[in-house]
């Protein structure tokens, strides 16, 4: 049987933009492009992730860029780390719909090119969210923000970063459960986890996501709640890439206003450091009087000045200054700089993201840990002796974060059938969030064994004392750690079962097989 001519081709990719393809439709697609492409340049056999961007170029030719054009060169400079950076895909595609998503996973499955997708771009290592020599589908594009009469939910697509979504909704006098820090991206922070400013008051991110609108593998567009899919709607909440690709997130809105909120710095000194550790622990004990407050604690070597700091981070969801919850902060004196103040949610993520520049080589790494002062004076001690033999590495950036997961925060981890994370119920806990960040390729090596010594003395220290928790948070982690069996074997066995279920042939497991795969 002879395969469709070029004639009867553009007409296919007419019905491109009102139709949803079956795979054999696209595999006829991308068979006829091959044939015509081969007789035009028959000593031109194109390999198959070649052979995906020029379907995809035939058939797309707007959202399609290649290296060198100004488009593909400006969407690669817009990753946080320079490993994501400077990893080089054989093609970019800005879809413009969920329907162009599904020819293009489709078209992937045909080729068997493999692929990645990325929302913001701001995880650390490479192959995340781009793809060497492969096709990277970047959602910029997809960046519709629409509140709805209302005010009671809004629908995000995945292209934006949370200033844009913060910034829309701060005029209406409500907000989301999102992210922390301006330049992240909606998608990959949400399908984590998603810790939030308000999470002692509403859970994480993904205990907000009324529904998703998911590509699946097999190229349809559904709908996934906790009425339409309940198995697939739980492994969403913390699943990752594993299940599909959103391309729209309905989140549960909420009234808020004004907050008071901000960071003290101090030089480092026992005394110092004895009252933060003891002032992380009071409020992990009593977060529950007043789900309204919430702290970062980071302790970091500042290298152009040769000195170790600690930065308090304090939020409080109301405009109130110094609330009696965060005394035990605001009382500690000696601070070098001061923001604390009332100020808008953009404002206050746009501060957070100045403290977490892009442009460096990164490295993040993630534990979790019980509320407790000598093993966080334990930790404290462990990375500065670590960090002591890589602080002479041009351009280092290292810190070691704390911060809590308070009963408050995980009795909302079972709303709607819950979510996959495996700590409902649980707490306080302490999350840790190793971040380093470095200049140069030549110094990759120690680096990276410096961050996972200190992870792993640190996880050990837990243990001596009984005080390890299994949990991985995926936003934090390391591409070297295992995430989801951290969530506990019996969600480990039900998401694999749900990936089974879902994508029975493993696309998402085999030909998107960046960031963290089940």
């Amino acid at each position: 049987m002879r395969l469709p001519s070029l004639a009867i081709l553009l007409l296919l990719r007419v019905s491109a933009t009102c139709a949803v393809y079956t795979l054999s439709e696209v595999q006829m697609q991308v068979e006829a492009y091959h044939e015509q492409t081969s007789t035009i340049a028959p000593r031109t056999l194109p390999s198959r992730c070649w052979l995906l961007c020029g379907f995809l170029s035939f058939t797309l030719p707007k959202q399609l860029s290649y290296p060198n054009s100004t488009t593909y060169e400006f969407e690669e400079s817009q990753y946080w780390s320079q490993q994501q950076a400077l990893t080089r895909p054989a093609c970019r595609l800005s879809p413009n719909s969920a329907d162009e998503i599904s020819l293009a996973v489709l078209a992937s499955r045909v080729t068997k090119c493999k692929f990645s997708v990325k929302s913001g771009g701001h995880a650390a290592f490479a192959g995340a969210s781009n793809t060497e020599g492969g096709l990277t589908i970047d959602l910029v594009n997809l960046n519709e923000i629409k509140l709805s009469a209302d005010k009671k939910q809004t629908s995000i697509g995945p292209g934006n970063v949370w200033y844009d979504v913060y910034s829309k909704l701060e005029p209406e006098g409500v907000t989301v459960i999102g992210g922390r820090v301006s330049a992240i991206g909606v998608g990959g922070l949400t399908l984590g986890g998603g810790i939030s400013f308000f999470s002692s008051r509403h859970g994480w991110a993904c205990d907000n996501i009324n529904n998703y609108e998911v590509v699946f593998a097999d190229g349809t567009i559904r709908d996934v709640n906790y009425s339409s899919y309940p198995d697939l709607y739980w492994a969403l909440r913390g699943g990752g890439n594993n299940f599909g690709i959103v391309t729209r997130f309905d989140l549960a809105t909420y009234p808020q206003g004004d907050l008071w909120a901000g960071s003290q710095t101090y030089i480092y000194n026992e005394e110092t450091a004895a009252k933060l550790n003891s002032a992380v622990y009071y409020l992990g004990i009593n977060a529950p009087s007043d789900p309204y407050a919430q702290v970062i604690l980071a302790y970091a070597y500042a290298a152009i000045q040769g000195v170790w700091i600690i930065a308090s981070d304090l939020q409080y969801g109301k405009p109130e200054p110094k609330p009696a919850i965060l005394q035990n902060f605001t009382s500690v004196t000696g601070a070098i700089a001061d923001t604390l103040r009332i100020a808008s949610l953009t404002n206050l993520t746009q501060e957070f993201n100045a403290t977490n520049p892009g442009g460096y080589r990164k490295t993040y790494w993630t534990f979790t840990v019980e509320n407790d002062v000598p093993l966080m004076t334990e930790i404290i001690a462990i990375f500065m002796d670590e960090v002591e033999r890589i602080k002479d590495a041009p351009g280092i950036i290292p810190s070691c974060i704390f911060q809590l997961i308070t009963t408050d925060m995980t009795s909302h981890f079972s709303k709607n059938g819950g979510n996959a994370l495996g700590l409902a119920g649980q707490g306080p806990l302490i999350l840790m969030n190793i971040d380093i960040g470095w200049s140069n390729e030549t110094d990759d090596k120690r680096v990276m064994a410096g961050a996972r010594s200190i992870v792993s003395r640190s996880i050990a220290a837990a243990k001596a004392k009984g005080l390890h928790n299994q949990f991985l948070y995926q936003n934090y982690a390391a591409l070297q750690q295992d995430v989801f069996p951290s969530y506990g074997s019996a969600n480990y066995a039900k998401l694999k079962a749900v990936s089974r279920k879902y994508d029975p042939t493993g696309v998402w497991q085999k030909l998107q097989p960046g960031y963290f795969k089940l």
